[in-house]
């Protein structure tokens, strides 16, 4: 499970060598309520249609259920601490705290498979209309705090309070803030890392200091009424949640242009292409969040006039750590041995199959080994971080020897983005190939003369 808030509060103090004690979590809000306080969802679908089908489609409502969710959660996170026993069942249950938090505040820990509990209304209506604010400090694994209740039916909301027949309405700023977002969008590992970070980086960037928040890109807002019988807005918030799972979201995140150094290039001699790419649509850096399991890389290839294609390597620029950005036949991911069972796994190809020489834009996930890990909740640092802040420009270079059966004529050099939700050799290893299929982001082409 992409464990927003993988762990809870004390554990560690008794267990693991060199792992941090949480300054804040949500961990103390286990067992604390029954299901019965929450309304299912579909209870709202009556008043609420509209709304409720866009969070019907949204990865809210699968953030327990959706298939790869489903798989890191049972065959990693929960296989993990019962094969070793340095790591603590705190480690899968506080996962839930943000995949299925209605479980989680039951004790129902961990839930049954996907399609046997309430566990599968995920991040339901009544969770976050019944948050009334966090606990100090930066907000992280799940440090939310709630009033459910069947008999009292409060719920919060930012527009201004209005009479409802079913339940008792209260305005909330809270709701409007990124704070709100990052209760579970912001996790810490048991080592005291932010492994995940969305909100923060929104505030450290620019669209923070412009007072974008995480609301205003990801439900956005349009004319009309949040019930069927409530009164018109102006900014009806529309509950899309659309992300990186979204390919919609994802095209066009960042802008490509390619350009050569010279027009017309002799064969046997190099001509040097250069290619900026500008990220122009996201608060926050990209990829974010599951920054583990994401690839996003460019692929660079040069087609000549009788359509025999080359592919084009990165130029090196000898930054520290820079390996881990280049794309290699290097096996990766062994510490994956352990929830496998399998003391013999000598890993899978690091960066799917991506091209060798290919740019990779990440953030490398270390284990205590100093090992990259596709697993959040153990890590305990991290490599360079090579990955698109927002409005950043960053420049490649890919210097290419025109090769002498290359054929006379127009050369044209593509650069073509794509992204993938999980590396796709541990997708398929895992048996959820889809997580691993590319997206495109982006293209940009152009075009050098061969000289005969």
């Amino acid at each position: 499970m992409r464990c927003r808030a993988c762990l809870s509060l004390v554990l560690f103090l008794l267990i693991l060598p060199g792992m941090a004690v949480y300054a804040a979590s949500g961990g103390d809000l286990k067992g604390t309520h029954d299901y019965e306080e929450f309304e299912k969802p579909q209870a709202c679908r009556q008043c609420h249609q509209d709304i409720f089908r866009q969070w019907e489609q949204s990865m809210m409502s699968q953030a327990y259920t959706h298939h790869w969710d489903e798989v890191e959660y049972f065959e990693l996170a929960v296989a993990h601490t019962e094969n070793d026993p340095n790591v603590p069942a705190e480690v899968h249950e506080g996962c839930n705290g943000c995949h299925a938090p209605l479980a989680f505040m039951a004790g129902d820990v961990p839930p049954p498979r996907p399609g046997e509990s309430r566990a599968d209304e995920s991040v339901s209506c009544e969770v976050c209309h019944t948050i009334t604010g966090k606990a100090e400090g930066t907000p992280f694994n799940f440090s939310w705090t709630i009033e459910p209740g069947k008999d009292k039916r409060a719920q919060r909301s930012p527009d201004e309070v209005t009479k409802s027949p079913h339940h008792n309405m209260v305005q909330s700023d809270f709701h409007r803030t990124t704070e709100f977002c990052g209760t579970c969008h912001n996790e810490q590992s048991p080592y005291g890392v932010m492994v995940k970070a969305t909100q923060i980086e929104l505030l450290e960037g620019p669209y923070g200091d412009e007072g974008v928040r995480c609301q205003d890109c990801h439900m956005t807002y349009s004319e009309g009424r949040s019930a069927r019988i409530g009164s018109k807005h102006d900014d009806v918030a529309q509950h899309l949640f659309h992300g990186g799972h979204d390919p919609g979201k994802v095209n066009g995140v960042v802008e490509l242009r390619i350009h050569p150094d010279i027009r017309e290039v002799v064969i046997g001699e190099p001509v040097q292409f250069t290619l900026a790419l500008f990220n122009q649509k996201t608060g926050h850096k990209f990829p974010t969040g599951s920054v583990e399991d994401r690839l996003l890389w460019v692929e660079v290839e040069a087609v000549d006039a009788d359509g025999n294609a080359y592919h084009l390597p990165v130029d090196k620029k000898g930054f520290d750590g820079e390996e881990f950005t280049i794309a290699s036949d290097e096996l990766a991911y062994t510490d994956m041995s352990v929830p496998l069972n399998d003391p013999g796994f000598k890993g899978v190809r690091r960066d799917g199959h991506v091209p060798v020489g290919d740019r990779i834009f990440r953030m490398p996930y270390l284990n205590p080994d100093g090992e990259i890990t596709i697993m959040q909740w153990h890590t305990a640092s991290f490599g360079v971080d090579y990955r698109m802040g927002p409005r950043e420009t960053k420049l490649e270079t890919y210097t290419f020897d025109v090769p002498f059966e290359a054929a006379p004529g127009e050369m044209t050099v593509t650069a073509t983005m794509y992204y993938a939700l999980l590396v796709p050799t541990v997708a398929d290893l895992l048996g959820a190939p889809e997580e691993g299929e590319p997206m495109l982001v982006n293209t940009h082409s152009t075009t050098v003369t061969v000289l005969d």
